[in-house]
């Protein structure tokens, strides 16, 4: 799907004022903002609304005001600028993807939205999660999982970005549920809660757990 985002931006550098409907890493529509990128067009906005019904997933998330959350493959940010108005005012959302272009857009998504100094778009590897050690309550993987070479190579280097009491949360379609938390346990993640309120679909939630073959030390042992 990636490659349709590119797609669609080559025509636009073409001289397309429009480029066509298209989708990146995290399933998103493209169409997000015109040449000049003075203006963001909303259309896109409303029909992801109404697919994927964020309002759900946000719940399920349970995001305040002041959190720091890692969006991975962010793509436009149509999912984007719901997590940048869950943690506003005192978050910081750091939105990554592998495309540079579909950040351009983004960021004038939320400029637009007025979340340009909450939401920081970041250019990323394809195998690297690209996240500082330690510093995230939240890092969500919306629909994108499923693209990675290696579930658990990847979910492996994000793991140590996550503060103490941060969570993992994965959302994707049902028929990525069994490869998605066998990765997750297999990397010491343990599930905490799930939810299934959006229609075929699944949100975990996950914590970090003692290190993969290493059984908790019980108390009162040296």
């Amino acid at each position: 799907m990636r490659c349709l985002v590119a797609l669609a931006l080559v025509l636009v550098a073409c001289g397309k004022s429009d480029p066509p409907a298209a989708a990146s890493g995290s399933g998103e529509a493209g169409n997000a903002a015109k040449a000049d990128g003075a203006e963001v067009a909303t259309d896109d906005q409303s029909r992801f609304d109404q697919e994927r019904q964020p309002e759900i997933l946000m719940r399920a998330l349970g995001l305040k005001p002041g959190m720091t959350v890692a969006d991975v493959g962010a793509g436009t940010g149509l999912l984007t600028v719901h997590i940048a108005r869950a943690v506003f005012p005192g978050g910081h959302v750091v939105a990554t993807d592998i495309n540079p272009s579909v950040l351009e857009y983004l960021g004038a998504r939320m400029e637009a939205a007025g979340f340009d100094t909450v939401v920081e778009p970041r250019v990323v590897q394809p195998a690297e999660p690209g996240l500082e050690a330690d510093h995230y309550d939240l890092i969500l993987l919306s629909q994108v999982d499923h693209y990675f070479d290696d579930r658990v190579a990847w979910l492996t280097k994000a793991a140590p970005a996550l503060k103490a009491t941060g969570r993992l949360a994965i959302n994707n379609r049902m028929q990525h549920r069994a490869a998605a938390m066998a990765a997750a346990t297999s990397v010491g993640f343990q599930l905490v809660t799930e939810v299934n309120d959006l229609p075929g679909q699944f949100v975990a939630i996950f914590q970090r757990g003692p290190a993969p073959g290493h059984a908790p030390t019980p108390k009162g042992t040296p």
